[in-house]
């Protein structure tokens, strides 16, 4: 009677359904903005508008570097560039004048001296010509310069590329920077994501494009999420996979570096039924 009843108790879990339970993932909180500005140019800090922690929109001032030898250099250009301006217009009011000479002695009949200034005239209005194609090149060069001075000027006061959190502040007024120097970091509180370490066997229930649950305890706060990607580890030997989930944080005051906890709902893990002798 007992073996009867420890069969029929066999085969009955043999023949459930495979069983589905919640996955429970741990992650942490990352922003998909991350903003290293660096400085471009050698020189010395005069002022720094913003702390840690502050948040900043696009074109805010994040700090400014001491101009005056730039400055010298800005007006250099531009006094080129004027130079190179006049000394066309000259060449080309030249060109104007010994054509319109030109002109008159075309209208009139040509003795042999006549012959000779037009002959003259003719060898100065080649070499004015000469001139003033020297002279473009020369306002060319002298436009392209300015631009660039213009735009190293520019530098001199960086602003911020996009909203964001001032989460690395490298920089104080009288530090000197070096081009390529990372002065301050911030970071987009907008475009959030879930970053995730699964390990081999989650990859047979988690799929991209699945909806899970997102919770932050911190704050305990929940709501829907998604899997944006699952990317494969650089180290084979951890075997570990990292997925991204994206989520709605509404009005929420998440954070990057905040913990969550991503939650596969009813998720079946596939158990293999009893098997009977």
């Amino acid at each position: 009677m007992v073996t009867m009843k420890k069969t029929l108790a066999l085969l009955v879990l043999s023949t459930l359904p495979l069983l589905a339970e919640d996955i429970v993932l741990p992650g942490t909180v990352i922003s998909n903005g991350q903003k290293m500005i660096g400085s471009r140019y050698m020189g010395y800090i005069s002022k720094v508008f913003v702390k840690l922690g502050d948040k900043v929109k696009r074109e805010d001032d994040l700090y400014e570097m001491e101009s005056a030898e730039f400055d010298i250099m800005k007006s250099q250009a531009d006094l080129m560039l004027e130079q190179s301006q006049v000394v066309l217009e000259f060449w080309r009011s030249r060109i104007k004048r010994i054509n319109t000479k030109k002109n008159k002695l075309k209208n009139k009949k040509l003795n042999k001296i006549a012959q000779i200034d037009f002959d003259d005239l003719e060898a100065q209005a080649e070499n004015a010509q000469a001139m003033i194609e020297t002279s473009q090149i020369m306002v060319e060069e002298a436009s392209i310069k300015a631009k660039q001075m213009a735009t190293v000027y520019n530098y001199l006061k960086m602003k911020a590329p996009s909203d964001g959190v001032i989460v690395q502040k490298n920089i104080k007024p009288g530090d000197m920077v070096m081009p390529g120097m990372l002065t301050i970091m911030m970071v987009d509180t907008e475009d959030l994501t879930i970053d995730i370490s699964i390990s081999e066997s989650t990859l047979k229930v988690a799929k991209v494009g699945m909806d899970v649950k997102v919770l932050i305890p911190a704050l305990d706060y929940k709501t829907k999420g998604t899997i944006d990607a699952i990317i494969p580890d650089a180290n084979p030997m951890t075997h570990r996979i990292k997925m991204r989930v994206t989520f709605d944080k509404k009005d929420q005051n998440v954070f990057p570096g905040m913990y969550a906890k991503v939650i596969l709902e009813d998720v079946n893990m596939g158990f293999k039924p009893l098997k009977l002798d």
